[in-house]
C-alpha cells in the first residue's frame, strides 16, 4: 500500500439534532494526518425526525468558513429509516479511497484516535484496525458496568465463533481497506452491522489489529439509542453469519460460490495426496485461488501461486509472509506475458482451464514456462451429460469427454503421462444441484457433509457406480512434435488400447 492514503469516513445519522455539527467538525483534526493526502465524508441522514435535517444544511452552508473545506463531502439522505447498517451499506457504495472508517454522528468517539490507526496499514499491512475501549493505556473513562457487561458477553461469543482474540467487537471505530469492505455483502439493517462484519472479515483471513482508544458513553438520558433488544440481534447475528458463507459479493470470478467450497478443507487435501507424488520442486500453480491447495504442497524449492481474482491475490499474499519460498503473482493462462519469466518443472492448473474459451492456447502458455522434463498437471469436469446450471454459474465453457480432453492436450504440444478418474462421490450432488434443483450454489449441509463422510470415501471412491466428477492429467512435452506443428488440427485418433500404449499413457481409477 502507498506512503500516501486516502480515507472515507462514514456517518450514519439518526436523530442527533444536537450533536452531529460538532461531531463533524472534530474531523478536522483529519487533516493533521501526514499520511493521508484525502479525505472523503460520506454522511447518510437515516429519515431523522427531529431537527437533524436542518442541523445538516447549516453545516453545508458553513463548509467554506473553517479547513473542513478541503475535505470532499457527500450527503445522502433516506426517505425511510432503516437503520445504522442500512446507512453505512448506502454510504459504503460512495466509497473510492484506500482506507474506509465508521464515525458516529455523536460525540462518544474522538478522531484523534483514528490518526493513530492509519499508519498500522502502512508499517504492519493491515486489513482492519478497530478501537478498542477496553484495551489498557495510561487512563480510560470508567463505562457503565452492564453496558460493557454486554459489550465483553457479546465480543467473548464472537471469539469463540470467530476464533479471534477482540477486546472490543462492538466499537464504533472499524477501519478496514476500502476495496475489502466493498468486497464483503453486508446485509444487516440495524446494530446486527458490528458482528457481521467482524465475522465475515476473520472469515475472509483478514489481518486485524487492535489499538487503545478514548471513549465518552453516554447514558440513555443523554440520548444513547441501543439497548438490549439490539443485543437480541447482535446475538441472532452471531449465529445467522456464523454459520452463513457469504463473504464475497458476486462477482465475475464467481468469488461467493467457491467461498463455499472451503467448508470442505479434507477435499483439497484429498486432491492434493491425488496429485502430489508428480509434484516437483520448482512448481507454477495456476489458479490458486486463496490457497488451499497451496498450503497443502509446500513447501518446495520455489512455489509460484497465481491466480487473476483480486481477492485471492490478497489473501494469497498472507501465506508468503512466512513461506520465503513463496512467490505470488497476477497470472492469466490466456495470456502468457502474465506468466512468471523463469521455467519450472511443474504446472499446476486445477479447475481453471474449462473457464476459458481457448483452452488449448492455456495449455501452450503452460507449455512455454516448463522445463524440458517437467509436468503439467491439469484438473478439468468431466462429462458434457453433467453440464448444468452450477457450470453456467461458475462460467465453465465445457465439461470433458475423454477424447476430447486428450486430443487437446496433444495439440497444445503434450504427451499424456497418466489420466486419473478423479472424484465419483462428487458426481451425484453436482447432477441433483446443477441439473434437477437448477441450483445456483451448493447446499450448506451437502458441503458439510462431504467434508465428513471424505476420510472413507476417499479410500473407496472408485468402487462407487458413479461416473467421476473430474479428469486429472499429467503430461509431458511432446519434443517429438515441432512448435510451428502445435495449431495443425489432428487426424481423428483411434483410441484402441494399442494407440494408448503406443502414446505411452495409462489410466487409473
Amino acid at each position: 500500500m502507498a506512503s500516501k492514503l486516502s480515507l472515507s469516513v462514514v456517518v450514519p445519522v439518526y436523530n442527533e439534532q444536537y450533536l452531529l455539527e460538532a461531531s463533524l467538525k472534530r474531523l478536522e483534526v483529519l487533516a493533521e494526518s501526514r499520511w493521508l493526502e484525502r479525505v472523503r465524508v460520506i454522511v447518510v441522514n437515516d429519515a431523522s425526525t427531529d431537527q437533524t435535517g436542518e442541523a445538516l444544511q447549516r453545516f453545508r452552508e458553513g463548509l467554506g468558513q473553517n479547513g473542513l473545506a478541503r475535505f470532499e463531502w457527500i450527503f445522502l439522505e433516506h426517505e425511510l429509516n432503516q437503520g445504522k447498517g442500512a446507512a453505512i451499506r448506502t454510504a459504503i457504495g460512495q466509497v473510492d479511497t484506500d482506507l474506509a472508517v465508521i464515525h458516529d454522528a455523536d460525540l462518544e468517539y474522538h478522531p484523534e484516535d483514528l490518526l493513530k490507526m492509519i499508519p498500522l496499514f502502512v508499517n504492519e499491512e493491515a486489513d482492519a484496525v478497530y478501537g478498542s475501549r477496553f484495551l489498557a493505556s495510561d487512563y480510560r473513562r470508567v463505562l457503565l458496568f452492564r453496558h460493557s457487561l454486554g459489550n465483553k458477553l457479546l465480543t467473548l461469543l464472537t471469539n469463540i465463533v470467530t476464533d479471534l482474540n477482540l477486546t472490543d467487537m462492538e466499537t464504533c471505530y472499524k477501519m478496514v481497506r476500502g476495496e475489502l469492505l466493498k468486497s464483503i455483502p453486508l446485509e444487516s439493517d440495524r446494530f446486527g452491522f458490528e458482528p457481521e462484519i467482524t465475522i465475515k472479515l476473520a472469515k475472509r483471513e483478514a489481518r486485524i489489529f487492535e489499538i487503545p482508544i478514548r471513549y465518552s458513553g453516554r447514558t440513555y438520558a443523554e440520548g444513547k439509542k441501543i439497548t438490549w433488544k439490539d443485543g437480541l440481534w447482535a446475538l441472532g447475528a452471531l449465529v445467522k453469519y456464523g454459520i452463513s458463507d457469504r463473504i464475497y459479493v458476486a462477482d465475475e470470478h464467481g468469488s461467493e460460490i467457491l467461498a463455499r467450497l472451503n467448508r470442505a478443507p479434507r477435499f483439497t487435501k484429498w486432491m492434493a495426496d491425488t496429485i502430489r507424488p508428480y509434484v516437483g520442486d520448482r512448481v507454477l500453480e495456476i489458479g490458486a485461488g486463496i490457497g488451499n491447495l497451496t498450503a497443502n504442497l509446500v513447501p518446495r524449492a520455489v512455489y509460484w501461486a497465481s491466480d487473476i481474482n483480486p481477492h485471492y491475490l490478497d489473501r494469497l499474499k498472507k501465506l508468503k509472509q512466512t513461506r520465503p519460498y513463496l512467490q505470488v503473482q497476477y497470472t492469466d493462462a490466456s495470456g502468457v506475458e502474465t506468466f512468471p519469466a523463469e521455467r519450472f518443472d511443474t504446472v499446476i492448473c486445477l479447475n481453471v482451464v474449462e473457464h476459458l474459451a481457448d483452452d488449448e492456447g492455456a495449455l501452450r502458455n503452460m507449455r512455454a514456462r516448463m522445463h524440458k522434463n517437467g509436468r503439467a498437471i491439469i484438473l478439468v469436469p468431466n462429462g458434457p451429460e453433467l453440464y448444468g446450471s452450477l457450470d453456467r454459474v461458475l462460467g465453465h465453457h465445457r465439461r470433458y469427454t475423454r477424447e476430447q480432453l486428450l486430443e487437446t492436450c496433444e495439440r497444445a504440444g503434450f504427451r499424456v503421462e497418466k489420466v486419473l478418474k478423479f472424484n465419483r462421490i462428487g458426481s451425484a450432488g453436482w447432477w441433483w444441484n446443477g441439473r434437477i434443483l437448477k441450483s445456483s450454489t451448493f447446499g450448506f449441509w451437502q458441503i458439510k457433509l462431504l467434508n465428513s463422510l471424505l476420510p472413507v470415501v476417499r479410500h473407496i471412491d472408485r468402487f462407487l457406480p458413479f461416473p467421476h466428477l473430474s479428469w486429472i492429467v499429467i503430461l509431458r512435452l511432446n519434443d517429438d512434435q515441432p512448435d510451428s506443428q502445435l495449431g495443425v488440427e489432428l487426424a481423428v485418433r483411434s483410441h484402441s488400447p494399442r494407440r494408448q500404449a503406443m502414446n505411452g499413457w495409462t489410466e487409473d481409477g
